[in-house]
């Protein structure tokens, strides 16, 4: 059984790391964005809290949920939308424009899904344009 659950982690750590290296802006080369220490620290805290079940799920179920606005429908509260160019969805602006209330729109230089990571600056300087005017 041990065995079992060790290939398992092996799994699960390969496919954080080919995460990683395909969602992330590296031109393939994972270590040009993250270093060893960060990627292994992302491993250790999905196995230790053993929530990489989870984490996956969530992408399972965004592929077969339905539309969580009916034609028509609209939030009406403000909303901002940076787009980082190698992030995995890059939902067209009209499209977003249809179901938000858009208040900021920014296409980011360079980037992908792990953000926060990956460009903290940029990522927390429009966070900051975006709520500036709404204080």
């Amino acid at each position: 059984m041990r065995m079992l659950y060790s290939k398992g982690r092996e799994r699960s750590a390969a496919w954080i790391v080919e995460k990683f290296r395909t969602w992330s802006d590296c031109d393939g080369d994972v270590e040009r964005r993250f270093s060893k220490d960060e990627l292994l620290t992302n491993i250790m805290i999905y196995w230790v809290t053993e929530t990489i079940p989870s984490s996956i799920r969530m992408y399972y179920e965004n592929a077969h949920m339905s539309p969580p606005l009916k034609s028509g429908q609209h939030i009406d509260v403000p909303a901002g939308v940076a787009l980082f160019p190698k992030d995995i969805l890059l939902p067209p602006r009209e499209w977003v424009e249809r179901s938000l209330r858009l208040h900021r729109w920014t296409q980011m230089p360079r980037g992908g899904h792990f953000a926060a990571l990956e460009e903290p600056e940029l990522l927390v300087e429009d966070l900051r344009a975006f709520y500036r005017p709404l204080r």
